[in-house]
């Protein structure tokens, strides 16, 4: 009876571990790689992270380590997106057969990935880029939150 009464000790103790490790920030699925654009591109960046909203889709903002201004995240597993401004010309916008849609004056090139659509701005400097979740593979409307910071802040190009 004694050694029932200690296993249950010892599993939840070993779940508290599991728990606080899993709560660690420096979480690799917590990191997101910061672009390193040019400096007017950056401040194009930096203006367009003060007007990005606090919610898209229902996902409240939780921003990925390193801290930057030119990274933000939305929501987590199958339902995350994932802000990068400042990228480089992605070498898929040159290819002809990659969908485009545009949300409300933003062009968006869409790239289909196993873990969700890629969504990058077209026509704009500096190039924006959007991943996000499995739950967005068949939905462009996450694309409505990024139209009005997008077209107040980023450059149109044409």
């Amino acid at each position: 009876m004694t050694h029932l009464r200690h296993r249950p000790l010892l599993v939840l103790s070993a779940v508290a571990v599991l728990a606080a490790a899993g709560c660690s920030s420096s979480d690799a699925t917590d990191k997101v790689a910061v672009p390193t654009p040019p400096a007017q591109e950056a401040r194009a960046c930096e203006a367009l992270d003060k007007l990005l909203p606090d919610t898209v889709a229902g996902r409240q903002r939780h921003d990925p380590t390193p801290d930057s201004p030119l990274t933000a995240r939305w929501g987590d597993g199958d339902a995350e997106i994932v802000l990068r401004c400042g990228i480089p010309r992605p070498d898929e916008m040159s290819d002809p057969t990659l969908p485009g849609v545009g949300v409300d004056g933003v062009d968006w090139t869409v790239e289909k990935r196993d873990q969700g659509p890629r969504f990058i701005t077209q026509y704009r400097d500096p190039y924006v880029e959007l991943l996000t979740g499995t739950r967005y593979a068949n939905d462009a409307s996450v694309l409505q939150a990024f139209a009005a910071p997008i077209a107040k802040t980023l450059r149109k190009t044409v």
